[in-house]
């Protein structure tokens, strides 16, 4: 790799790092369009990790290290796996073969210090966040690997920057794009599902037997609040560079018009977030299987479609 191209990796991973929290903001301002509110500002986030830097750390006496370790070891994975994120269209500098595996378990990792931190307070509706959050996660897992191997199957490629970059789209081969739509539509779902987004999970829920995530942070205050927020909002931003980065044509790869793009589009996925939370009320617990079923039905329909496509051609 060109020294040129870790340097724009770099200014690129940074970009990141400035903007995820921007994205909450926009999910938030298109909810209040579509309510007929003025609402909050969409730099509100970065104002709050801002003064919750501020504030002391408050601790239950019931609590062990693991409550204390949990947020900034959260943030420090998603981190990670930003590292591995083909930000932008210039492949990572840290790529390897399988490592696709490593950047969804990197986030996978993050989610179980935060169950156990959930469970290490000793509150039940702390441990009833975190037992939903493990249910849908576990749900979701199967769905995850379901659209990775049919994006392992176009392409040949099992490391995350040839999945992405070799499965964007072909706008001179229409006949090939009917398996990535269903992918992308079964990866919307995951987003929606793994960042406790509606209809999985309301994040400006305050009813503690509804909430999933919000519950399992009951606990925190000051900076570990803050790098709790700022972890979501960056896994967020993480899952919506993947889905972006599928969707873009392969004419835009390593060139600053994609790189632009790339991260236009996130933006875009954000205000199409806060359309479908502005459209839709929060599902029943009961119902919320069957919609990550359908999500894997879609992956498997992909997955067969792709086989007859790729007999049909050989």
């Amino acid at each position: 790799m060109k020294n040129t191209e870790i340097g724009y990796f770099i200014l690129n991973a940074a970009v990141s790092f400035l903007l995820a929290p921007l994205m909450m903001g926009v999910i938030n301002k298109t909810k209040a369009f579509f309510a007929g509110r003025k609402g909050v500002s969409i730099f509100q986030l970065y104002f709050d990790i801002f003064k919750l830097m501020k504030k002391e750390r408050v601790y239950s006496t019931s609590s062990n290290w693991i409550l204390r370790i949990a947020p900034a070891s959260t943030m420090g994975l998603t981190i990670l796996a930003l590292l591995f994120l083909p930000l932008g269209t210039f492949r990572s500098p840290l790529s390897f073969t399988g490592d696709v595996i490593l950047f969804f378990y990197f986030l996978g990792t993050a989610r179980f210090l935060t169950v156990l931190a959930a469970l290490e307070t000793g509150s039940s509706f702390e441990g009833m966040g975190a037992s939903r959050e493990v249910q849908f996660s576990a749900l979701a897992e199967g769905t995850l690997f379901a659209v990775l191997g049919c994006l392992a199957l176009r392409c040949g490629d099992p490391g995350l920057s040839g999945i992405l970059q070799k499965n964007s789209l072909q706008l001179s081969s229409l006949a090939t794009l009917a398996p990535l739509v269903l992918v992308a539509g079964a990866f919307y779902i995951i987003l929606l599902c793994e960042n406790s987004r509606l209809p999985f999970d309301d994040p400006e829920t305050h009813l503690e037997l509804t909430m999933i995530h919000e519950a399992m942070v009951l606990d925190y205050g000051g900076a570990d609040l803050a790098a709790v927020f700022y972890a979501a909002a960056l896994k967020f931003y993480l899952f919506a560079s993947f889905l972006v980065m599928l969707l873009l044509p392969e004419d835009c790869y390593r060139t600053i018009t994609g790189a632009v793009l790339a991260v236009a589009g996130v933006f875009v996925i954000a205000v199409i977030t806060g359309i479908v939370e502005s459209c839709m009320a929060r599902s029943r617990f009961l119902k919320l299987p069957q919609l990550l079923a359908g999500a894997t039905v879609l992956a498997a329909l992909a997955i067969i479609l792709q086989c007859f496509l790729q007999g049909g051609l050989d």
